[in-house]
């Protein structure tokens, strides 16, 4: 299985991979080392890089990879350059009730005391997660001290960066 979208990226000239990757993660860094490292014999082996680069990470560069992610809770532009990955993030956010006023006021109040006291996003794997254990998530994160919590960030970037280069590469249906 996805063995199509591998060669296809595997093939594509080096600034359309790049401009691909920034679609999963728009950290710059990180996209130029996951172009370097082509060609990738599966999924998995990508999915190990980026796990490798992840970790390694600046401050900064985190910083750049927030940027491509909506709030929890607030709907991504698709108008934007990067289409994919407002699709992606509509659905790994599907689980946040569009019906639910009460839990998506919360995370927006959430949302703002999280960026005040760490001066970022709050970034979760949401994918299949309901808004309601989100905002339990957020809460709970609130009493991480900042250091601590980049190592969270990092943690969870790298889960959305799975579950993005499993469908860009055909890891997954």
């Amino acid at each position: 299985m996805g063995t199509s979208e591998l060669t296809w990226f595997n093939q594509l000239p080096a600034e359309a991979a790049r401009q691909t990757l920034l679609e999963c993660c728009s950290a710059p860094g990180w996209a130029e080392r996951m172009t370097a490292g082509r060609p990738y014999s599966s999924a998995d082996d990508a999915i190990t890089l980026s796990g490798g680069i992840v970790a390694a990470l600046s401050a900064a560069d985190l910083a750049e990879a927030l940027a491509g992610h909506p709030r929890i809770g607030e709907r991504p532009d698709t108008s934007q350059d990067a289409p994919r990955a407002a699709g992606w993030s509509a659905r790994e956010q599907a689980g946040v009730d569009a019906d639910d006023t009460q839990t998506r006021r919360a995370l927006a109040e959430g949302n703002l005391e999280y960026e005040q006291r760490f001066g970022h996003i709050y970034l979760v794997c949401a994918s299949g997660r309901t808004g309601k254990e989100l905002l339990a998530l957020l809460r709970g994160r609130l009493q991480n001290d900042p250091e601590d919590e980049w190592q969270v960030v990092r943690t969870e970037l790298q889960k959305i960066n799975v579950l993005r280069i499993r469908q860009l590469l055909g890891g997954v249906p």
